[in-house]
């Protein structure tokens, strides 16, 4: 089926959080490039899914993606010496292609080493506060309360890659925001080119607290976790009654069944009320702050919905 230009965009937009230059949408969708950066620190898990699904969002619309495995940030933010790192690219790309994603997968030293992007470096270093750039790293630098010089290079390199890697679209987490938002305020130093910034939100971790990590046992899921695992961590996640903002189990459902079903059903026995069917996140939340919905049938549905989403690329990774 062949889309409209405005559901082009729709789709575009869709299960975002915000987006800066949402006005060059149309503009630089004829030729776009979109790239989104990943530190290779551990298992690739549904934290991850919430961007690589606005990817394919974006490859649905025609445009081209790039997948930056970043190497040597990994490194400089304290995530793992480098033959860790080195192993762990090597699972990340092989979850990569699992996904669904046709993408072109960069290795970041394969272009962070060009005199041209270390001039660039210097030139974001002299114009950029250390304040402003701690400032920028809060969300992302491991030991933020001790970080070393090394998490100050990260930002001024994550600004630098959109302009080596060519792109017009740029997805990231939330968590990244402050760093795009300094390249937007000291990337006329180094020319750096317009583009769509989108950012999606954050997955909460399974314990309700802080986001969804690899370095927390208890706090994800991983796109290899068997179909028992991912229902024995979905039935120990936090899911208090009535609590709709800090839901783990809610936020998987609006950030990643929604976007990949367009609607969930929860099957229930008819002495409790029978099925519920909700083609909107907004009933669905409605129904749980309600206590309509019981937080075992929420939970139940949503372990059965991600067994779908994760079974086939499971049997790919293989």
């Amino acid at each position: 089926m062949v889309m409209s230009a405005d559901e082009k965009i729709e789709l575009v937009k869709r299960n975002t959080t915000e987006i800066i230059g949402e006005e060059n949408i149309s503009k630089f969708s004829k030729k776009g490039v979109a790239y989104c950066g990943y530190e290779c620190s551990g298992e690739i898990h549904l934290g991850h899914l919430v961007t690589i699904l606005k990817l394919l969002d974006l490859q649905k619309v025609g445009i081209k993606i790039k997948i930056l495995l970043a190497d040597w940030h990994t490194w400089l933010n304290q995530k793992g010496d480098w033959d860790f790192v080195n192993k762990q690219l090597k699972q990340w790309e092989k979850g990569f292609k699992s996904v669904g994603l046709k993408a072109e997968i960069v290795k970041g030293t394969s272009f962070q080493k060009e005199k041209s992007y270390f001039e660039d470096l210097l030139r974001l270093a002299s114009r950029v506060s250390v304040k402003r750039g701690m400032r920028s790293m809060q969300q992302v630098a491991r030991d933020f309360e001790n970080a070393k010089i090394s998490q100050m290079i990260y930002p001024l390199m994550q600004i630098a890659d959109v302009k080596a890697l060519k792109t017009n679209f740029v997805v990231s987490g939330l968590e990244q925001r402050k760093i795009y938002m300094l390249g937007l305020d000291a990337g006329k130093e180094i020319n750096l080119p317009e583009a769509v910034y989108i950012y999606t939100s954050i997955l909460p971790s399974l314990k309700g607290k802080g986001k969804m990590s690899s370095s927390d046992e208890g706090s994800f899921i991983s796109i290899r976790d068997k179909n028992e695992d991912i229902a024995k961590k979905i039935n120990k996640s936090y899911c208090k009654k009535g609590d709709v903002e800090n839901n783990p189990v809610l936020s998987i459902a609006k950030l990643i069944i929604f976007p990949k079903f367009g609607k969930i059903e929860i099957k229930r026995d008819k002495k409790y009320g029978g099925n519920l069917k909700f083609k909107n996140y907004l009933g669905l939340e409605k129904a749980f702050e309600s206590e309509e919905l019981h937080a075992a049938d929420l939970k139940k549905a949503v372990s059965e919905y991600l067994e779908k989403i994760i079974a086939p690329i499971r049997k790919i990774w293989k």
